[in-house]
């Protein structure tokens, strides 16, 4: 049951623009993940048995759907629940731009906290490695980073030089490319900024 959730998603082909930079060509389209959230239990009772070994004491996911999920997890576990939010204004078009941040009580409330990262999808990994550097900015701990559904290899071996796992309930390759190296950019394929 777990593993055909990549079944049930709908998905686009063509050639979009992530919000670590990089490029890609297949969207998976998440919004309505969790809209029966009853629907989604056996795969946040899957993942909070993932992450159970590591002794959380709280989860935290980046808005929007890693916080959803990440809610649901803790309440399951019956530990802490914390989000982060993307910063306004990306400024520049490098890779890993993007920043989030604790709401100012979130913030001071974490400190000490052994968190498990959780969002719904990671590919490349942005919004969880934002996170965990605004944790480690609030003095929090990430010691696990959990998913529904990880995308390729760029976020384990991120995490993995980190000393920190990566659990998923499902894993995929994944197509991504940086933009100079973007084949689809060199055949003209318009990108999309889903």
């Amino acid at each position: 049951m777990t593993g055909d959730i990549l079944k049930t998603l709908p998905v686009r082909r063509g050639h979009f623009l992530l919000e670590s930079g990089y490029h890609t060509d297949l969207w998976f389209n998440l919004d309505a993940l969790f809209v029966a959230p009853m629907d989604m239990m056996p795969q946040v009772s899957a993942l909070a048995d993932l992450l159970r070994p590591y002794s959380i004491s709280a989860a935290c996911g980046p808005l929007l759907g890693g916080a959803f999920l990440a809610q649901a997890v803790a309440s399951h576990m019956g530990v802490h629940f914390y989000f982060t939010e993307p910063e306004p204004g990306k400024t520049d078009d490098d890779l890993f731009a993007v920043k989030y941040r604790l709401p100012v009580e979130l913030r001071r409330r974490i400190t000490n906290e052994r968190v498990a990262i959780v969002d719904d999808m990671i590919s490349a990994g942005s919004s969880v490695r934002a996170t965990a550097s605004e944790l480690a900015a609030a003095g929090a701990s990430t010691v696990v980073i959990g998913t529904l559904v990880l995308l390729g290899n760029h976020a384990t071996e991120y995490f993995a030089d980190r000393g920190v796992p990566v659990v998923a309930l499902t894993r995929t390759t994944f197509n991504l490319w940086s933009p100079s190296e973007c084949s689809l950019c060199r055949t003209g394929i318009p990108l999309e900024t889903p």
